[in-house]
């Protein structure tokens, strides 16, 4: 398995090329993002997010200290918005509690996740992209995109869960922040361009595998 998931990690940088993902400004704009595109595309969320930036409030504890309401009028493009908005404070304000990004980095990655898991609205996907793509710890973002790849290449079973896709990934590749970041990625990009509910599979840069 592991020479198999790496031939379709080379196959996707040689087809895509790297992808240097996630596209933020700054750590905690990764960490709204993974709230905010939640159940909607990444065009609703940039938009999103350059609401909160044009009104100087990317920014945990501004966002902490905002009416509910408030944010989902911001938001309002990531579709979802009030249930968004309170989500988005809920975090804020236990991230100002604990002492912010820099803190949350200093716990083992077992204990950081368990702690995002524990806040309402943060599933695995999106507690992952944060400890990923924010703090940079060595953890496999798994996503529908994922799932569809897989499933179709006959690399995992249909019944397969978040944490087996995962733990494939996991143990079969090194232990690389990097890697994890771009393998993800490029899993996105192909599930976008290629793996879709109706597939493209003639140009597919995995056909074959």
């Amino acid at each position: 398995m592991k020479d198999k998931l790496l031939e379709v990690y080379e196959r996707l940088v040689d087809f895509f090329g790297h992808q240097h993902w996630w596209p933020a400004e700054s750590e905690f704009e990764v960490c709204v993002g993974a709230i905010l595109t939640q159940n909607t595309n990444w065009k609703n969320v940039e938009k999103a997010i350059e609401s909160l930036k044009k009104s100087n409030l990317m920014d945990p504890k501004l966002i902490a200290s905002m009416d509910t309401e408030r944010i989902a009028e911001l938001i309002k493009p990531s579709g979802f918005y009030r249930q968004k908005a309170k989500r988005l404070k809920n975090f804020c304000e236990w991230l100002v509690d604990i002492g912010g990004l820099d803190r949350l980095r200093e716990l083992p990655l077992e204990i950081a996740r368990s702690e995002l898991l524990k806040l309402k609205g943060i599933g695995l996907e999106t507690a992952d992209s944060i400890l990923l793509y924010a703090l940079g710890k060595p953890i496999f973002v798994v996503d529908a995109y994922t799932y569809r790849v897989l499933t179709r290449h006959s690399l995992i079973d249909e019944d397969a869960d978040y944490h087996s896709i995962q733990e494939l990934f996991m143990s079969n590749l090194p232990n690389d922040v990097e890697l994890f970041k771009d393998y993800h990625a490029l899993l996105v990009v192909l599930g976008k361009r290629f793996c879709k509910k109706k597939p493209l599979c003639e140009n597919c840069p995995l056909k074959g595998v």
